[in-house]
């Protein structure tokens, strides 16, 4: 397909959007059908694709106790086959009719599957959607479940015991939330839980969560709406109904206590991370605290890129980042040391630079370049029919209401530096983060191991 990076002015022209900050608009609508379904359709005729995606609405904060993984479980086992599709033809079938971005995705708060085929392709790819949303289980069976558990075991052994610093996430979230907590644990589970799991776990987790009231399609590109409606009824519309999954509570609060969690591991470089709880998705702070680790550490001029990597040279990169979900949020700034420097040295630099941020606010310029930069990354994101799929399902996840993706750049381009200061002053206060520190030993493994976990201890 042709590429369609355009400058911004012409692409906003190009999705029927303005050049204005307050006017960029997604076209869609939404819908629901008797059995529960949303369906959320994006007409847009400029490439002969189709993009369909399905978010059901469960993810590892979902998850019973002794049962962690089991989201991301399901999404390989989504993979295998149903009813009317043999076990791994689905790829297969895609790839024959010129299908890609052929995928799944599992975190906290949701599932998603995922691709695009030629707009010609769309009744297949929606009659496939609808077999495994209602026929799975007629095709579920103790191999194609073993086989994917160990797919899993192996996933988790890559990601985190055989790469480095693989442990430090799954340290970080226990350190932040109490056991209770549905964030407590990572998306890919406990080898014990993976272990315990059977195939009557994978059915109750099927028919509890992966019903048609907990489920949202959406689909974009080139299609015809009236008939898309209609192959919309035809194969999803008899699914039966069934009543909404019950929600596990958030649990009990994540205290904004100081922490300090050291690991040692057999890596080259030691490792700072600076973490504190944030605003939940959507929130008024969500945009404030955005654009905050923008001008920390986005781009060579950035505040801390600047001091550590540039000027002093004693960090070999640093990164900050805000990930904000419906039961709170976490913002984050992780540091590379350079050889021959110390996490001291570093944490000094950090901190002179934070504390800053909460004594005044930036400044004009700083601000209206890091909102350029995010201009720039968002109107990217419509170039695709994925993108603009992904903006509307994301949106409507957290508010139910897509139309919250049109408001995202406006109430990001409206921050003001005193914003950015205020949101700072109530998320980011010295005496409540959690402090990740990783030392080289080589005697360590190399995913890390834990040497030192103090509460209320700078």
């Amino acid at each position: 397909m042709r590429s369609s990076i355009l400058p911004a002015a012409l692409a906003l022209g190009a999705l029927g959007l303005s050049a204005r900050a307050d006017a960029p608009r997604i076209n869609f609508e939404k819908y629901t059908l008797p059995n529960g379904l949303e369906v959320i359709l994006s007409a847009d005729h400029r490439v002969p694709v189709v993009h369909v995606q399905v978010f059901y609405h469960v993810g590892s904060k979902d998850e019973e106790a002794g049962k962690t993984g089991f989201a991301h479980l399901f999404e390989h086992m989504m993979f295998q086959g149903s009813r009317d599709l043999a076990e791994d033809t689905w790829f297969k079938k895609l790839d024959a009719v010129g299908g890609y971005g052929i995928n799944g995705t599992t975190n906290t708060e949701r599932t998603n599957y995922f691709e695009s085929v030629p707009s010609n392709q769309l009744e297949l790819v929606l009659w496939m959607e609808s077999d495994r949303m209602g026929f799975l289980l007629d095709h579920v069976n103790e191999d194609s479940f073993k086989n994917q558990q160990e797919v899993v075991r192996n996933e988790r052994r890559q990601r985190m015991e055989m790469a480095p610093y693989g442990m430090a996430h799954k340290f970080r979230l226990e350190a932040l939330y109490p056991p209770a907590h549905p964030y407590h644990h990572t998306v890919i589970g406990e080898h014990e839980d993976l272990a315990r799991a059977s195939v009557e776990d994978v059915k109750a987790f099927f028919r509890r969560y992966y019903v048609p009231r907990d489920a949202t399609l959406c689909i974009a590109g080139d299609f015809d709406p009236a008939k898309t409606r209609e192959l919309v009824q035809k194969y999803f519309g008899s699914l039966p109904a069934a009543p909404a999954p019950p929600r596990k509570p958030a649990g009990p609060p994540a205290a904004p206590v100081q922490r300090l969690v050291a690991m040692e591991a057999n890596v080259q470089l030691a490792r700072l991370e600076y973490v504190w709880h944030g605003p939940v998705a959507w929130a008024a702070d969500e945009p404030p605290i955005d654009l905050l680790a923008e001008v920390l550490t986005d781009g060579k001029t950035s505040r801390l890129h600047k001091r550590l990597v540039y000027e002093l040279r004693i960090a070999q990169s640093v990164s900050a980042s805000s990930a904000n979900n419906e039961y709170g949020g976490q913002f984050d700034i992780t540091v590379m040391v350079k050889p021959g420097h110390t996490l001291a040295e570093v944490r000094k630099v950090v901190d002179e630079e934070l504390a800053r941020i909460l004594e005044k606010p930036v400044g004009a310029e700083e601000l209206a370049r890091v909102k350029t930069k995010w201009e720039a990354r968002f109107i990217r994101s419509l170039e695709t029919n994925q993108g603009r799929a992904s903006q509307l399902q994301v949106a409507n996840h957290f508010t139910r209401d897509p139309d919250k993706a049109n408001q995202d750049l406006p109430r990001h381009l409206q921050v003001t530096p005193q914003a950015i200061q205020a949101a700072a002053r109530k998320w980011l206060q010295p005496d409540k983060k959690l402090v990740l520190t990783v030392v080289p030993n080589k005697e360590a493994p190399i995913s890390g191991q834990l040497i030192e976990k103090l509460t209320e201890k700078n």
